[in-house]
This record gives structure tokens, sequence and C-alpha cells, in this order.
């Protein structure tokens, strides 16, 4: 189990983590390469992409350092199901109320639902 736990949370941080530092340093250019989104050169459209990109990769982090601090790790499961399971929610419901979206999200989508069950398997696996 305890390999499991690692490789969740490893993959996690490491997706979090990756995907913040780029939308960070350059949004524009991340979007469109990785979801075919072209983003305007608006300061206020970047400074919202921005602060979600910082959130993910501060989660990235605190979902690391669950690895390494035995009893972090309930803590950094639990932050890893709400980003993840979050994402997969409000993508479903866009996918209802806004149209199907372009297949590099929906691939997201499942690498988001599939980290997320995992996680959800590692925290049951921790209280039980």
């Amino acid at each position: 189990m305890e390999i499991i736990r690692i490789a969740a949370l490893s993959l996690s941080s490491l997706l979090l983590i990756f995907v913040g530092i780029m939308r960070l340093s350059n949004p524009i250019k991340t979007y469109l390469k990785n979801s075919g989104i072209k983003l305007e050169n608006d300061s206020s459209l970047l400074n919202e992409m921005r602060g979600v990109s910082s959130v993910m990769l501060l989660a990235g982090i605190l979902i690391a350092i669950g690895i390494f601090v035995e009893r972090l790790s309930f803590t950094s499961h639990f932050i890893a199901i709400l980003i993840f399971i979050g994402f997969v929610i409000g993508r479903l419901i866009s996918m209802k109320v806004d149209g199907k979206p372009s297949k590099q999200i929906t691939q997201g989508i499942m690498f988001e639902l599939i980290l997320g069950a995992a996680n959800v398997f590692c925290l049951i696996n921790i209280w039980n």
C-alpha cells in the first residue's frame, strides 16, 4: 500500500507543480499548446489564469510534502482529491452547459479522474 500511496502523491504533485509553473510563466503559450485555447493578451484574464496556476503550484508542493512527512499524507491526499475531483466536477458541468471541449481537455479530464480516484482509494485505506 505504501508504494501506491507514494505513486499517487508523486504523480499528483508532479502534474500540479509542472502545470502550475508552465501556466504561471507563460499562460498564453501553455494554454495554446496543451489545450488548444487561444488566450488574449488581456491583463485581467492573464491575472485570473496566473492566480489559478499559483494555487495549482502550491497545492502540488503541499501534496509532495505528504510523500516525505507521513503525518501529512492524509492532508496531501485530501488536497489532491479537492483539486482533481473539483476539476472533474467543474468540467462535467461545463460539458453539460457549454458543450464538448477539445480532445486535449477531454484527455485531461480522464487524468484528473484517475488521479482523483487514486487519492480517494489511498485516503480510504489510511482510515482503515
